[in-house]
């Protein structure tokens, strides 16, 4: 599965030197996710509302290629090689609009029944979802 997303760089994301903040790739990461979720069909609230079932994020990783800077157009990338079971993995890249690679990395995902706290199976509608685009681009 793959989805990428495009948006500027704010003002409010960048350091003194106009360079964007390490922490915002972090959330450049769970917006290309949140959103290939949602535009298939599988939004987070439906998540958490219809199925009782959270996301939480179990690790994350990111390695840092290139500056973004104010003023560039970035494209957050996430994609899903396998079907989850408990857990999920999803591969997150941040380019900018010159093709230059600024960060990458990894985003593992659990699944847990909301009342009680416990790890559970991805909600069939999700593993339906990702079979369904498993080999796209």
């Amino acid at each position: 599965m793959y989805y990428e997303t495009e948006f500027p760089v704010r003002y409010y994301e960048t350091d003194q030197m106009a360079v964007v903040h390490h922490s915002n790739y972090i959330r450049y990461f769970e917006l290309a996710r949140n959103q290939m979720m949602a535009d298939g069909g599988f939004p987070m609230w439906v998540c958490e509302n219809d199925y009782h079932v959270m996301i939480p994020i179990v690790s994350v990783t990111c390695r840092f290629k290139h500056p973004a800077r104010l003023g560039d157009t970035l494209r957050a990338v996430a994609m899903i090689d396998s079907v989850p079971q408990a857990k999920l993995t999803i591969r997150q890249e941040v380019w900018n609009q010159k093709g230059e690679l600024c960060a990458e990395g990894e985003v593992l995902l659990g699944f847990i029944n909301s009342a009680t706290f416990r790890p559970v199976r991805a909600p069939e509608p999700l593993v339906k979802l990702i079979e369904s685009r498993l080999n796209d681009r």
